[in-house]
């Protein structure tokens, strides 16, 4: 399981469908929070996030829940941002009430962030059932959610879905085939360069096959170098997105009276899983605000709200086997299988594999 998940190496990861979701009791353990923290954020009156899409890993009710659990507003600036630009606001907003509290980040920028000074360091009571494999050992980051990447197909465009990324290549797919932004700032997109690397000759320290997949794609006309969104998978203008598994399941359960999205896992590699960082702004305008945000979304509580968005939260492990987990929230699960057979970047890997991309995304993908 992710508790016992050393990155790069093959991960066992007993989700769903397994003996063990028999045992599981109903029901979420109730959460106690600090009451001197929780009077010292409610006296900062709000708390700033940044980039969470309302329909991004259940972002909308977890937002919203906290807001109605403890009174405080959150103005969740820029939704649809990346990664670097969450990086960006910190530095642009230095010292401005409108400045990011919080963050959530791929790993790689993550690593940016605490490199650079951006972070300030912040444990929650939680921490112990944090895996160490996905936390900064001082706190100045820590792993919330995780997921596997895979194809989003708009079926009533694409008609026939693609099942292999040597699929993607085939001329039905031309125009059709997008990503969430580009790999130089977005951690899905990043990932899926990760994931085309594993199909095609490459593994976790080699990422250039990755790019020079679509660089071919590129090449054939098949890859949109538009970001594609949610709606623009529904819509159809984007019709395959290779995307984070939570959100394609989370897209075709949403839009299901509207049109039949259906979420696939590659076959033909090892499916590439990774996982999203929070960290809180060195300069947070709402400290106190930010760390009752990050013990409500690391309680049982918080942790459930990302699993009922599909996204498999950090101390997953953990509270199966405490039975935090309702059988019915894992009986909406996809199957278990994919999940371990999945492959994950160390720290060092993810840094080689950024450097490469800075190096030789924009003059190969020529898109």
């Amino acid at each position: 399981m992710i508790d016992a998940f050393t990155p790069g190496r093959r991960t066992v990861l007993k989700l769903a469908g397994a003996g063990a979701a028999g045992a599981l009791l109903p029901g979420v353990a109730g959460a106690a929070y600090p009451a001197a923290l929780v009077k010292a954020a409610k006296a900062e009156d709000g708390l700033n996030t940044i980039a969470l899409p309302p329909d991004w890993a259940n972002y909308g009710a977890i937002i919203s829940t906290f807001e109605k659990k403890f009174g405080i507003s959150i103005k969740n600036a820029a939704p649809d941002d990346t990664s670097a630009q969450e990086l960006q606001s910190i530095r642009s907003l230095k010292g401005q009430s409108r400045g990011p509290d919080v963050v959530d980040v791929g790993l790689s920028f993550a690593l940016d962030g605490a490199k650079e000074g951006l972070f300030r360091p912040y444990k929650v009571s939680t921490w112990s059932s944090i895996p160490a494999s996905m936390k900064d050992p001082g706190g100045l980051w820590y792993g919330d959610y995780f997921g596997l990447v895979s194809f989003g197909v708009n079926m009533s465009v694409a008609k026939v879905a693609p099942r292999t990324w040597a699929d993607l290549k085939k001329p039905i797919y031309k125009g059709m085939v997008a990503l969430n932004g580009s790999p130089l700032g977005a951690g899905a997109a990043f990932a899926a360069v990760f994931a085309a690397a594993l199909a095609n000759g490459g593994s976790l320290d080699d990422i250039m096959p990755g790019i020079a997949f679509f660089a071919d794609l590129a090449k054939r006309g098949n890859f949109d170098p538009s970001a594609a969104t949610s709606a623009s998978l529904v819509s159809g203008q984007t019709p395959v997105v290779v995307n984070w598994d939570y959100l394609n399941l989370a897209q075709a359960k949403g839009s299901k009276t509207m049109t039949k999205i259906e979420t696939i896992i590659p076959a033909d590699a090892k499916p590439y899983g990774a996982f999203y960082c929070q960290a809180i702004s060195k300069f947070a305008p709402h400290p106190k605000a930010a760390e009752l945000w990050q013990e409500f979304i690391y309680s049982d509580e918080g942790q459930l709200l990302y699993l009922k968005g599909f996204a498999h939260p950090a101390r997953f492990s953990e509270m199966a086997k405490s039975g935090a987990i309702p059988k019915s929230m894992l009986a909406e699960l996809p199957p278990a299988k994919p999940y371990g057979e999945a492959l994950f970047a160390t720290i060092e890997q993810t840094k080689k594999a950024q450097a490469a991309l800075t190096a030789n995304w924009t003059k190969m993908v020529k898109a």
